[in-house]
Parts: C-alpha cells; structure tokens; sequence
C-alpha cells in the first residue's frame, strides 16, 4: 500500500475527495497524514473526523526561511512514512528541500488547463479571457509555478453566462474525480516520468 501525505491550507474538500476514493475502499494507497500550515483550517477538522493524523506546521514562524519551512514538512511527512505527497489547496510554493525528499513524488490539482491560466484565480482568469473550454490539470510539482509536468488533465466547458464561481464549481466536480484516479494509478507504479512527458500505463 502506498502511503499518501496531503498537503492542504484551507476547506480540505480535495483532501476529503482523495481520503472517501482511497480510504473507504481496499485501494491500492491510503492517507495516512494531513499536513497543515494554518491553524483552524476546515481541513484539519475534515482529517479528524476521518481519522487521519494531523500536523499543524505554521509557516509563520519560520519567517522568510523557505528551506526551514521545508525541512519541518519533510521530517512530518517522513514520520509518517509518506511515499506520495498530494498538495491540495497548499497555499504555499514547495522548494528543492521537500522536492528532493520526494523525487517525481509531489502532485498538485490546478483548476484550469495548464499551461493556460498558471497561478491564483485560474477560473476568473479564464472566465475573463473568454475561453470556450477550461478544466482542471494533475501535475508533478516543479520549482515554478504550477509548471511541472503534466500527468492528467480533463476539459470542463465555459458557459457564457458563467462568472467565477459558477465556473469553479464545475470545475471542484472533476478536480474530486480526477485527483484520485491519478494517485491510484502511482499506486499501481504505472506513471512513467520520461523529461516533461508523463506516460500512463493502462
């Protein structure tokens, strides 16, 4: 069983996506930790209710120390024995300090077809741009911004009268499919890293 760590900094309805898909069931990985930055977040009573361990990790208190930051996340998430970390609305950049202890094992969900619309408020960046499709991208975590490789991604339509909020709903609908789906799959070791090219093994 692969052992998953997940990273989160608010509602935690990603982290529950992923605990109901792969704890309800006899699956091939399991959350074992929640690790969270803010203190209260609706994620951590999620966690408890679920019975998933808890790690509060305020980023605060390291300052502008990136890499202490880091190495207090790693040294969580090793006790825990993690092999797979999941960010999940992480409201944090990660660097070389935790990328390094989990090589090709950092995932991020990005509600938005990367690389279109990298960063903060994807679906008001969409909306405004006036695309016809968006959707949401499952990506290895790199040291840029939402610029890793790509592992999965699915298409969610554009309305016209869809404002923000109208349009991350959908879009939340595919994010709590999909994230799943692809831990499953690095679970059942058929992802194959190849440069930027991800290659799934069916």
């Amino acid at each position: 069983m692969m052992r998953v760590g997940v990273l989160a900094s608010g509602g935690g309805s990603n982290f529950q996506a992923l605990v109901e898909a792969l704890n309800a069931e006899r699956s091939a990985a399991q959350v074992v930790v929640l690790v969270c930055n803010v203190p209260g977040a609706k994620a951590i009573e999620r966690a408890k209710a679920a019975g998933v361990a808890v790690e509060v990790i305020e980023h605060g208190r390291f300052g502008k120390d990136r890499a202490a930051f880091d190495a207090a996340l790693v040294e969580a998430l090793k006790q825990h024995r993690v092999e797979l970390v999941c960010l999940a609305g992480f409201m944090r950049l990660v660097g070389q300090t935790l990328l390094s202890a989990f090589p090709q094992r950092v995932l991020n969900i990005h509600p938005a077809l990367l690389p279109a619309f990298p960063g903060m408020h994807a679906q008001q960046q969409a909306v405004s741009y006036g695309v016809k499709v968006s959707g949401v991208t499952v990506h290895l975590v790199d040291e840029g911004t939402d610029t890793g490789p790509v592992v999965a991604q699915t298409a969610v339509p554009v309305l016209d009268d869809d404002d923000e909020q109208a349009l991350a709903s959908r879009i939340l609908v595919e994010e709590h499919r999909i994230y799943p789906e692809v831990v499953k799959l690095f679970a059942a070791g058929k992802v194959k890293v190849e440069g930027r090219t991800v290659r799934i093994s069916r």
